[in-house]
């Protein structure tokens, strides 16, 4: 799922609202989940953001932290914890033992879990069914490794010979979406470059350590002792997680252990545990005030300027500017309120600061939105700025400009092939062919040939010509010959590899670096189409680029910074997951150029079609 960079469309806070489904919605999914575990993830009082990306998934992060879950659908009804949520609450989901560390290669190497590489307790495999959610975790280690959802149920594993795959795994440690998160941070020890092993500092014993104790033996031996496992609090800011055992019995032991973790981020930064204690204190010290807010507000900016706003990203709408760079700036801990500051909008904040000639912003008639053109690097107060490190909010990752993500890079290959029907199925049987696969269109001529020479069908006074039997007669012609009409008894050789193949189903697969579609039907043109609207003005439609593995909001973007206009993205009316990408002017060689050099679509398959011409 999370396997190529992530992109994301919209950043949004929820409202108390959807906070409050959002938690019914988790409860319901996570039975085992207690309330405790709940507030870890979505901590109560503390804002909730949702990302939503180009692929039609969800990320809900908690405000200044790593992402928490993520929603594949959208919908609610695939929704997952991400690993830093399962390292803050380990037991929220049910989890398989990987036999050793080095199964955990494979899963991190983005392979989903099969039956024998999970570590089975002498009592059997635990219980479950199809589509439940499931951790992994490594022996030794406490915290979970990947996510995923049961492939079959327990019951059809055991039939099977606990064979086959158990987990398809949806998220993953290494993964783009555990990188989306600013420090990348890791729970422990164990949490290696390529692999996870046992954590050095974790003592209870795991299933797979000792084969004479399991899973539930462990539970009961935590239980009488009054342990349990729980995550320790955040260090350094939420920058360093760590799974370990605390005496829930001996309330003076556990404020010990929140001490060292005190004492251990004070001695990280270089500070007192006075100075973290009066820091806190200074967070919580009251509302900011119009001028704190603006001060801070430039302070954001500054930063965006000097480290995530690139010149290729420009122009750039103001509400990306916010949501991907200066919320993201934003130090750890604080909140930005445009409402409360002296300027309440964004437009008039950012004509102020381009009247002050930090930056150049001018409002676009066409998007009604203010557009950042640029900055100016030699204006004082860019140049007085010191950049800070690491201040980026642990929130979702700005998303990558399309200059980054560079979606387009590797060559596209367009591979026509076909799959057996009803009618040509026995001349498949007769050679002993698969009738499963697809073939080409010299494999499928092929096997019709090899026919025609296995039953000795070449007319012997003329070997140009085919004699048609019953079989191959059916095959080609059963079904397209009117009624009345007599069936043909022979075909010439150049017409009968055409022939046959136009009786099978057509297929066509793209193919451009690790990505891959295969679809039903004939490969169609991508369209490009100029026409005038209100008056003279011209605008230029691109549709069916969704057969050539190229996103539509991805292409609109792209076309917006290369023209220097405005685009949409739009569905198209009765075809489902098609769209069409509407740019602002006569574009059409320029863009069908664009298409051939930088996705490398064929020319053959670009139909340009201008209806200006007159």
């Amino acid at each position: 799922m999370f396997k190529k960079p992530i992109e994301a469309k919209a950043l949004q806070r929820l409202s108390g609202a959807d906070r409050k489904k959002l938690r019914r919605t988790i409860r319901d999914r996570f039975v085992q989940a207690s309330d405790a575990d709940l507030d870890l993830i979505l901590p109560p009082k503390v804002e909730i953001s949702v990302a939503r990306l180009t692929n039609r998934a969800y990320i809900y992060a908690v405000e200044g932290g790593p992402p928490m879950l993520f929603d594949l659908d959208g919908r609610g009804n695939d929704i997952f914890p991400t690993v830093y949520a399962l390292w803050k609450a380990p037991s929220l989901l049910p989890a398989f033992f990987l036999k050793g560390g080095e199964v955990s290669r494979y899963v991190l190497g983005g392979a989903d879990l099969m039956f024998p590489g999970i570590y089975i307790p002498p009592d059997g495999l635990p219980q479950f069914e199809a589509g439940e959610p499931w951790a992994i975790k490594v022996p030794g280690n406490p915290c979970p490794i990947a996510v995923g959802v049961t492939n079959i149920s327990s019951t059809e594993a055991t039939k099977a010979g606990l064979r086959g795959k158990a987990l398809r795994i949806t998220h993953f440690y290494k993964d783009s979406l555990w990188e989306s998160a600013e420090g990348r941070y890791v729970p422990n020890e164990g949490f290696l470059e390529d692999m996870v092993t046992k954590d050095p500092s974790y003592v209870t014993a795991e299933p797979g350590e000792n084969l004479e104790d399991d899973e539930s033996s462990v539970d009961e031996d935590n239980n009488a002792n009054g342990n349990e496992l729980v995550p320790s609090s955040d260090v350094v800011n939420s920058k360093v997680l760590s799974c370990t055992v605390v005496d829930s019995k001996d309330g003076e032991e556990e404020h010990d252990i929140k001490t060292e973790s005190d004492m251990l981020a004070a001695d990280l930064r270089g500070t007192s545990i006075d100075d973290v204690a009066d820091a806190e204190t200074a967070t919580t010290e009251g509302p900011m005030t119009a001028e704190e807010i603006d001060a801070l507000l430039d302070s954001c900016l500054l930063q965006a300027l000097h480290t995530t706003v690139k010149e290729k990203d420009l122009p750039m709408p103001g509400s990306t500017l916010w949501s991907n760079h200066i919320l993201a700036c934003r130090p750890p801990g604080k909140t930005l309120d445009l409402k409360k500051s002296s300027h309440k909008k964004l437009s008039k904040w950012l004509q102020s600061k381009s009247s002050a000639g930090l930056i150049s912003a001018k409002e676009d008639k066409h998007r009604k939105e203010i557009m950042l053109l640029g900055f100016n690097r030699g204006h004082p107060d860019f140049m007085a700025f010191k950049p800070l490190r690491n201040i980026v909010a642990q929130e979702v990752q700005a998303a990558p400009s399309a200059s980054d993500t560079q979606q387009h890079n590797g060559k596209l290959d367009v591979f026509e092939v076909w799959k057996c029907t009803y009618h040509v199925n026995p001349i498949f049987e007769a050679v002993g062919a698969d009738l499963s696969r697809l073939y080409s269109f010299s494999e499928a001529s092929e096997i019709v040939f090899t026919y025609v020479e296995r039953e000795n069908l070449v007319k012997e006074n003329d070997k140009a010509v085919v004699l048609l039997d019953a079989l191959l007669c059916d095959a080609l012609y059963k079904g397209t010959v009117k009624k009345g009409s007599s069936y043909p008894t022979e075909i010439h050789k150049k017409d009968l590899g055409a022939t046959f193949v136009n009786r099978m189903q057509a297929h066509f697969k793209v193919v451009r670096g690790n990505e891959s579609a295969l679809r039903k039907g004939a490969l169609k043109s991508l369209q490009i189409v100029t026409e005038r609207r209100q008056g003279n003005k011209k605008v230029t439609k691109v549709t069916g680029m969704e057969c050539f593995l190229v996103d539509a909001e991805h292409l609109a973007n792209e076309l917006q910074k290369k023209f220097a206009c405005s685009t949409s993205v739009s569905d198209v009316p009765g075809k489902k997951g098609q769209y069409e990408v509407l740019v602002q002017g006569g574009v059409i060689e320029d863009l069908g150029r664009h298409l051939v050099s930088q996705y490398g679509i064929p020319k053959k398959y670009i139909e340009i079609l201008d209806k200006t011409k007159r």
